[in-house]
């Protein structure tokens, strides 16, 4: 879930036109404000919903569905304009709600624009001084922020001691506070337009949602998990976490180390010798290898922004992936991580009995009917086919696979055929509910397959999982 004030060391830095003086976190000006553009919404739905009764079903279902977009443009206006914490519940609910909201809503949500306007530096400076105290005179901070977004804004400084340049994620004043008061207002939001059934998979994701809210904001645990993250790799050469700075660290600041780099889609990393590109892949996807195998939690929210690239010279300096934003890490319990791993596991054998075996031992799984099983192993075996080879895999095409063995991406066209398998596959209604925590690994490993697409990278994925395929 991130925003552009997510990662400390976003690159986004632009010059702010304008800026605000104040964050509105008033609960009941919030609520006077959703309260008024959900009855108009509500009541505009139920007016086309009386005015198509005696339509063709045709007409029905088209009027309905131009409305619903256009009150749902309405609402994500009108949240966008309240900002903090009811911004970013809107953001992940467009992140995570196609499968409970309709299309016409996550559309309207997913407008909602992580670079919000700034709020002004005497406001900022007063927030970093309740924060930092004495310290916050050790420091020389920019004034014009490198990103901002619904909860928190970066700021980056300079230690005068010693010229270490470091960055400042500032939680806005009030945000963490109003989140309960926020989720509140946006389950109402929903429930009063009547645009959005109230279903047992609604309820869960809310509850997900509120809990990662809390997760957002809760810089103690970000901290623990950066620095968790940065004592597996630190030996490393090919990644860079972050370090973090405990002296400038608070309950409403985050601070770390300044990393350069540029974004993974920059044309100076498009224009990489293959070589170059195939390196940084593979030590992208290793990642979500070891998240799953070997330590038992993953970054969940695959964004690119997350990710920069520091340069190397292709002689005897590499490239390093940069590694940015762990707010989003999620830990999963001991039998998921063993479904899951079987799953990837059948997959590498590519052996369609495995894997409906391997979907074993899950409520999910084992409250769906057998007829629908095969189906699914039939979009696993695809999603899983970069762990396979040309011998034991007959279904994947051949330009997916290079001279050496190593998976195409680009080429492979590997996630719209996965899409397209799953849209003529999955007809049953497990299919469009996936339990949660499966929805944040296979999103994962979206990322990273598409992060290999877009820099047209070959991978030997096989081997990287060899390791941890018993």
């Amino acid at each position: 879930m991130s925003d552009a004030s997510d990662n400390p060391n976003t690159r986004n830095k632009h010059k702010q036109h304008h800026t605000l003086d104040k964050l509105q976190t008033s609960a009941f000006d919030r609520r006077m404000s959703l309260a008024k553009a959900s009855f108009r919404a509500g009541s505009r739905w139920a007016s086309v919903n009386a005015g198509t009764i005696f339509s063709s079903q045709e007409n029905k279902d088209r009027k309905r569905k131009q409305v619903m977009s256009e009150q749902a443009q309405y609402l994500a206006h009108e949240i966008g304009k309240l900002k903090g914490s009811i911004v970013k519940i809107g953001q992940m609910m467009a992140l995570y709600g196609e499968h409970f909201l309709p299309p016409e809503i996550t559309d309207a949500l997913h407008s909602l624009n992580n670079d919000t306007v700034a709020l002004s530096w005497s406001v900022i400076e007063q927030q970093i001084k309740h924060e930092l105290g004495d310290k916050f005179h050790e420091l020389t901070i920019d004034h014009e922020p490198l990103g901002t977004a619904s909860l928190a804004q970066v700021h980056r400084a300079v230690r005068k001691s010693d010229g270490l340049e470091i960055v400042l994620k500032v939680q806005y004043p009030g945000v963490a506070a109003a989140i309960d008061s926020d989720l509140g207002l946006f389950r109402n939001m929903l429930k009063l337009t009547r645009m959005v059934p109230q279903t047992r998979e609604f309820d869960e994701w809310f509850d997900e949602v509120s809990e990662m809210m809390h997760r957002e904001v809760n810089y103690a645990m970000e901290a623990a998990t950066t620095e968790r993250f940065y004592n597996r790799l630190k030996d490393d050469p090919r990644y860079i976490v972050p370090q973090i700075i405990h002296d400038y660290c608070t309950a409403g600041v985050l601070c770390m180390t300044f990393e350069r780099g540029v974004p993974i889609n920059s044309a100076v990393m498009l224009s990489l010798p293959q070589s170059r590109r195939n390196k940084l892949g593979s030590a992208s996807i290793e990642i979500a290898i070891r998240e799953l195998f070997e330590w038992g939690e993953m970054q969940t929210d695959p964004n690119f922004g997350n990710y920069l690239v520091r340069l190397g010279n292709g002689q005897d300096i590499p490239d390093k992936i940069i590694l940015l934003d762990f707010g989003a890490i999620r830990g999963f319990d001991p039998n998921l991580l063993y479904v899951a791993r079987s799953l990837i596991r059948a997959g590498y054998h590519h052996d369609k009995e495995e894997m409906i075996s391997a979907m074993q031992g899950y409520t999910f799984f084992d409250q769906m009917p057998l007829g629908t099983k095969p189906a699914m192993a039939d979009v696993f075996l695809m999603a899983t086919e970069p762990f396979t080879t040309l011998l034991n895999n007959p279904d994947a095409p051949a330009e997916a696979f290079d001279a050496e063995g190593r998976y195409v991406w680009k080429k492979s066209m590997l996630h719209s055929r996965v899409m397209r398998q799953a849209a003529e596959s999955m007809t049953s209604r497990f299919f469009s509910v996936p339990p949660k925590e499966f929805m944040f690994i296979s999103r994962k490993f979206i990322g990273a397959y598409t992060f290999m697409t877009v820099i047209d990278a070959h991978t030997d994925v096989r081997a990287m999982v060899t390791p941890f395929i018993k």
